[in-house]
């Protein structure tokens, strides 16, 4: 069960990265502690116990104070990407075996003659199928024959199987068949971990269902063992209160249902940080703003619109990368679920740099991660990175990071990009550093592009929101690049993905698909589907502590011109169709580029319950506990441009920025991370504490 929404006591929330483990801590007071570690990627676990056992000492706060431990995880995205999930089997329906393998029959690039397709998590060999049979509308046509179910089972258990996922055509309309299988399975072969498509995705389409279906099974062996380790280890160090797990929409789920439905979380780790960009916009009046993250693997970028983040209801996994597939098919494993629409892209401060065999520099995606590191960690990696590129151009603090924690050496960074950019190129060391941010800053732009542009949505008319470790060292690149006129660099920005989960809620979904042209409907017809959709998810927002005049709904509502086989989402209040109807219109157009006046069908309604919590953290009101910088100097050398000589800049501390807005250059060092602003910015702080950097049009 979740903590009850009126819980007092110290709130810890930690974020795990791919070279860094972030921890926040929230006290009674609203007064928040922050911490660093290198995160431990053979046990993401061990770096959680260890961060959080370092932070309570530090602050000599007993463990059984912590009444609640917010988690964003990557054990879900690392599983798929390292092939370390479940030995997993389907059972489907006669004739439906190879739907996984199939798939939507797309590629990603019609050009890429190099492109693989992606292995199937299941091979065909443990693909089996029953006789059963249901109809479009939930008519049984052929009943389930208990004898192939069982067969199916002797099977999969005899090949080794560990997890099996049971998908079954239209179990959305009539899950019957699903429920008696996973019974037969459940009795007969107990040692099988079994999950069924009508309770993972009870939607139509069988690819999608099926696919999404086998993610879960395939990680349900290492979700629960991580969570498993992870609550041993914080009760090994005294600390007793529940795990709460960020959900790939922004919500907060209780450990043991995401035990069992880890499909909702793999993309758990970016979702606080963008819920915490949502809020700290809408406290600081600018509800309208692109949010841009990057750590040390990765960069990811959301559109915000109303103070709102732009939801997809499916994206694919690949290669370490999320991506919203509306634009981009076939590239992965099809997860369709909930979540917040993120483009990604392998560039972030470990991404590896180095010359491909057509002789033209390339950074990423390969990423140093957090062992061995960028090669100026002095921890074996000789390869350079985008960090060492920042270190050698001066833009970060060249002696140390994460508060002096751990020691940087620019010697080792030179010699990197010398030996494997420099060189070969032909280039000085400060061009070859400056090559390398230029690739990286363009891979960026890219995601950025595809949030907005490639949405319908001009980025001069936003504001860039930049966190992460690496956020605002590369934000003002990406906002010269763009025409973006205004970065926002929130308080904590390095561990910002942490500090917004203490902002989110506990939130559950359901959903209800419906197929009726829209004009065909009455205001009735969608009053009694939204009852029924609250009362299921009223009843778990109760079972965690959440009753009336402690909860809320956001409703969504998929939508698509009849013939067509894509819908759109649009967010709802009310019961008044022809708003729905217009909502839609309004999307359509802004995303297509014109209007269609074939008829609009409704193919889901979507409802999101959340427990409001009483100790959700206020950006409006926060308050931040001092921490210690690495030691820096007053001034730091900076090559802001190739082919321009490097200048002497100021290097101070968050504090040191005032309301009034001052010229660039200058460097802001703080325990966390590093803003950069350049000579042709302007920056001042406001009110709430984030540095603003203006640039002229």
């Amino acid at each position: 069960m979740a903590t009850s929404a009126s819980a007092a006591g110290f709130r810890i929330a930690v974020d795990i990265g791919g070279t860094f483990t972030d921890i926040a801590l929230l006290t009674d007071e609203g007064l928040i502690h922050q911490s660093k570690v290198s995160s431990t990627p053979s046990d993401p676990s061990v770096a959680v116990v260890e961060g959080v056992g370092q932070l309570l000492a530090e602050l000599a706060i007993a463990p059984s104070a912590v009444r609640e431990v917010l988690h964003g995880t990557t054990v879900g995205s690392n599983t798929i990407l390292q092939r370390k999930g479940a030995r997993t089997g389907l059972i489907t329906t006669r004739g439906f075996r190879d739907v996984l393998e199939i798939g939507r029959i797309r590629m990603p690039d019609m050009f890429d003659l190099t492109w693989d397709k992606p292995k199937p998590l299941v091979p065909r060999r443990h693909r089996l199928e029953v006789i059963e049979r249901m109809a479009a509308d939930g008519e049984v046509i052929e009943p389930l024959s208990e004898d192939s179910v069982i067969a199916a089972g002797e099977a999969l258990v005899a090949a080794g199987i560990e997890a099996v996922a049971i998908a079954f055509i239209n179990s959305y309309r009539n899950p019957a068949h699903e429920l008696e299988a996973e019974s037969i399975l459940r009795k007969k072969f107990s040692q099988l971990l079994v999950t069924t498509s009508c309770a993972v995705l009870p939607e139509m389409k069988e690819y999608e269902r099926t696919s999404t279906t086998v993610v879960n099974a395939y990680l349900l062996s290492a979700m629960r063992s991580y969570l498993q380790r992870l609550e041993s280890g914080l009760r090994g160090i005294g600390v007793h209160a529940p795990i709460l797990v960020m959900t790939s929409n922004g919500g907060m789920l209780a450990a043991g249902v995401t035990c069992d439905k880890p499909v909702l979380v793999v993309a758990s780790g970016p979702a606080g940080g963008v819920i915490g960009a949502a809020r700290l916009g809408v406290a600081r009046d600018d509800s309208d703003v692109i949010v841009f993250d990057m750590g040390g693997t990765t960069a990811k970028a959301v559109i915000i619109e109303d103070g709102r983040p732009t939801m997809t209801s499916e994206y694919e996994f690949r290669d370490g990368i999320s991506t919203s597939s509306r634009f981009i098919k076939a590239g992965g494993y099809m997860l369709k679920v909930p979540a917040i629409d993120i483009a990604e892209v392998g560039a972030g401060g470990g991404s590896l740099a180095g010359i491909d065999k057509g002789g033209l520099l390339v950074v990423g995606p390969e990423s140093a991660g957090a062992a061995p590191g960028p090669a100026c960690y002095g921890l074996g990696n000789e390869r350079p990175t985008v960090t060492d590129a920042n270190v050698v151009l001066g833009f970060i603090n060249d002696s140390a990071l994460a508060g002096g924690k751990l020691a940087i050496d620019r010697g080792l960074s030179e010699k990197a990009i010398r030996h494997h950019v420099g060189d070969p190129l032909g280039l000085p060391l400060s061009d070859a550093a400056h090559g390398i941010r230029a690739v990286a800053n363009a891979a960026m732009a890219r995601a950025v592009r595809a949030v907005t542009v490639e949405r319908g949505r001009d980025p001069r008319d936003l504001t860039l929101m930049a966190f992460g470790g690496n956020g605002g060292v590369h934000a003002p690149d990406l906002a010269r690049l763009l025409g973006i006129p205004r970065v926002v660099v929130p308080p904590m920005s390095g561990i910002f993905s942490a500090i917004g989960m203490l902002a989110s809620d506990i939130e559950h979904t359901a959903l209800k698909v419906v197929s009726r042209r829209l004009d065909r409907m009455s205001a009735a017809d969608l009053k009694a589907i939204k009852a029924g959709l609250q009362r299921e998810v009223a009843a778990r927002l109760a079972d965690d502590g959440y009753r009336a005049g402690r909860t809320a709904f956001l409703w969504e509502a998929d939508l698509r011109h009849e013939g067509q086989a894509t819908e759109l989402t649009v967010p709802f209040e009310g019961d008044d169709l022809d708003d729905i109807r217009e909502r839609f219109v309004a999307e359509y157009l802004k995303t297509y580029g014109y209007r269609d006046t074939t008829p609009i069908e409704l193919m889901k309604l979507r409802v999101a319950g959340r427990g409001l919590r009483d100790n959700r953290l206020d950006f409006g009101a926060i308050k931040i506990a001092d921490r210690a910088s690495a030691t820096r100097a007053a001034t730091r050398r900076i090559s802001f441009a190739r082919g321009e000589p490097a200048v002497e800049v100021e290097v101070v501390g968050r504090n040191a920025v005032g309301s009034a807005a001052r010229p660039g250059p200058l460097i802001i060092d703080e325990f966390d991370a590093t803003v950069v602003v350049p000579p042709d910015a302007r920056v001042h702080r406001d009110a709430i504490g984030c540095i603003v950097l203006e640039f002229d049009a």
